[in-house]
């Protein structure tokens, strides 16, 4: 068995196994500590920095603590004007005089679900969570856990909730690039809802609130999703934007201050959406080659993609783009489908993905008057 040389295919027109297109592999550069951008379209991740380590959330925590609402709702469990009582954990750890962000739930009051989801999204409130989560599972610390699980059951294994507000605690924690997924998935399964996210204030109690998101009014296209804030987590934001038919999500945290999270945001959303691009390198089923074939009934077989190839990146980039096909050379007889190889994608000396290649069509063996004299040209041939 031997392997045929790497073969450099012509880049064609990329869904990667493992993105995260880093900082270090680009020209292009943020201030914030934690940044990652995702095209919503094709879930290619276009740029991350310090993306995949945990780090405390803040109130982003909260875009989970709406999506376990969302699926109640879903599920039929509870409805828009379902109300639940504003118990006194709730009012003290985050109504008024907390400290913290609150809608103004008073003490011994009730909200319908459609209030509180305001007071969560656009006014940040801390009360409102905690009464939503005692709502739905009887206390925040069996909620938290049940957000927790959820978040593992879809993919988002650096998330660990400690509560449902975001609040400081040791542990509680999530990385960027899971708050962007987890974005990425709020947008795809409720969109019935998510216009909740576009609001620019709401009115409880007599108290009028704006919504913090600072890319709203300020980003043409921009749509959602939530701030967040703490003296452990710096200033952070999980924002998404539409134009056209693209649509970014782009996660920052660690700024220095709100200012510096504003500018950062719409910097890097711009960025996003013109520095920025996805890349169809290979589509499904693609011819790439041929590889060669022992004891055939031809000496190559031609070889296609099992999937398409997709990359996000710089566009700037574009150039150091470049694959390769390897393959070792295949006996038959060969079925249709068979894996016989892959082509490797690189971004400068870099692997960025990897595909399987398929035999296209299927070989039989030679015939034994062929077998004997490709054996007896081996041996000649030495």
């Amino acid at each position: 068995m031997r392997f045929i040389s790497p073969t450099v295919l012509p880049l064609g027109l990329f869904l990667l196994a493992q993105p995260a297109y880093s900082q270090d592999a680009s020209r292009f550069q943020t201030n914030a500590p934690h940044a990652a951008i995702i095209d919503f379209n094709s879930n290619e991740v276009l740029f991350t920095k310090d993306a995949e380590r945990p780090m405390p959330p803040a109130s982003m925590t909260k875009i989970m603590t709406a999506f376990m609402v969302f699926e109640a709702l879903e599920s039929g469990r509870i409805t828009m004007d379902t109300e639940f009582n504003v118990s006194e954990e709730a009012w003290r750890r985050g109504g008024a005089k907390s400290g913290s962000s609150t809608m103004f739930l008073d003490l011994n009051s009730t909200a319908r679900v459609e209030d509180l989801l305001r007071g969560v999204i656009v006014q940040s409130g801390n009360d409102a969570c905690i009464v939503l989560a005692e709502g739905l599972a009887g206390s925040e610390s069996a909620f938290a856990e049940l957000m927790t699980q959820r978040a593992h059951e879809l993919g988002l294994k650096t998330a660990t909730f400690l509560n449902s507000t975001g609040w400081p605690d040791a542990g509680h924690e999530i990385s960027a690039l899971d708050l962007a997924k987890l974005a990425d998935m709020m947008i795809r399964r409720f969109p019935q809802y998510y216009g909740l996210y576009n609001e620019r204030s709401f009115t409880w109690n007599g108290i009028k609130q704006s919504n913090r998101n600072p890319l709203l009014g300020r980003f043409t296209g921009a749509d959602g999703l939530k701030t967040g804030h703490t003296e452990i987590s710096g200033y952070g934001l999980v924002g998404s934007a539409k134009r056209g038919d693209d649509r970014r999500i782009i996660v920052i945290n660690g700024t220095g201050s709100s200012s510096e999270r504003r500018d950062t945001a719409i910097s890097l959303m711009n960025a996003a959406f013109t520095q920025f691009k996805v890349y169809d390198v290979f589509t499904a089923n693609q011819i790439v080659g041929d590889v060669d074939v022992y004891m055939g009934k031809a000496g190559t077989i031609p070889v296609e993609t099992i999937s398409e190839v997709k990359v996000g990146l710089p566009r700037v980039d574009r150039a150091s783009l470049r694959s390769e096909l390897h393959a070792k050379m295949a006996v038959a007889p060969i079925e249709k489908g068979d894996v016989l190889g892959e082509v490797i994608v690189y971004q400068g000396d870099s692997v960025i993905d990897r595909v399987d290649v398929i035999a296209s069509e299927s070989m039989k063996e030679k015939s034994s008057v062929g077998k004997v004299w490709t054996s007896l040209l081996k041996t000649i041939r030495g």
